[in-house]
């Protein structure tokens, strides 16, 4: 490997060696210190917990010493939020098709920005890059290895999923925050699909109002989570769409 051709960020996303500093002390932290240190803070209460002032006081160092290991605050999110999405237990059954292989993709992305909310927060400053990441997307081109779809196809194809599994779960925290202490989303859903009838006049928007008319905001709490239901149903659109460019009915 030629270490010119591997910037610093890099060699730390990946862990490889980096080069020892020769002035002052040797640093009694490192990369994986740091950023498992930031990583259990934002899980225990969000992005807001695990800035640089708050890691390091964690480590009972200053901030600036910070610096050394992770190059900057933006790096510090990208190498958290890496370590912190390491892809799950895959099936090995190939029969089942790209379908079933990608929804189960999906799921388990879906499963990681549920079990892990900031996840998502988590500003999108460069492509995939560190081994986690690069591992869901090794993940995602098993399934699509059989179909005839070219190399930017499949990648317009994933970017396309993980981005719908990233937003859904934004719009669902924020839904949530949105919603009073202990209100369902059904509940919800059901008082702005009331107050809407009333207010969108028909003759101005006439397809928005037989929307509201409908019953698609009259439905009452079933067993499966209503977010997940969402989510499903919207992926399901997804991958009838990836169907047809694959070349099968859905």
């Amino acid at each position: 490997m030629n270490d010119v051709a591997v910037p610093d960020f890099f060699r730390r996303l990946w862990r490889l060696p980096t080069v020892e500093h020769r002035l002052g002390r040797k640093s009694t932290l490192d990369v994986e210190t740091v950023v498992s240190t930031a990583v259990r803070l934002a899980d225990e209460g969000g992005l807001d917990a695990a800035t640089l002032p708050k890691v390091a006081a964690e480590l009972s160092v200053s901030a600036m010493s910070l610096y050394r290991h992770i190059g900057s605050k933006h790096e510090l999110l990208q190498l958290m939020m890496d370590a912190a999405s390491e892809p799950g237990a895959t099936s090995s059954d190939e029969s089942s098709g790209w379908r079933d292989g990608l929804r189960q993709w999906a799921v388990d992305l879906w499963s990681l920005y549920r079990a892990r909310p900031w996840i998502p927060r988590v500003p999108i400053y460069r492509a995939p890059s560190g081994p986690h990441q690069i591992a869901w997307l090794e993940r995602g081109f098993e399934q699509l290895a059989l179909t005839e779809l070219d190399w930017d196809e499949k990648l317009t194809a994933l970017t396309l999923l993980s981005g719908f599994v990233r937003q859904s779960a934004l719009l669902q925290q924020e839904l949530e925050e949105g919603r009073d202490t202990g209100q369902a989303q059904s509940e919800s859903e059901r008082e702005y699909g009331a107050a809407l009838y009333h207010l969108v006049d028909a003759e101005r928007f006439p397809q928005t109002a037989a929307m509201f008319a409908s019953e698609v905001f009259a439905s009452e709490t079933t067993g499966q989570d209503e977010s997940d239901r969402d989510f499903s149903d919207g992926l399901e659109i997804i991958l009838d769409g990836l169907a047809a460019q694959v070349g099968e009915v859905p």
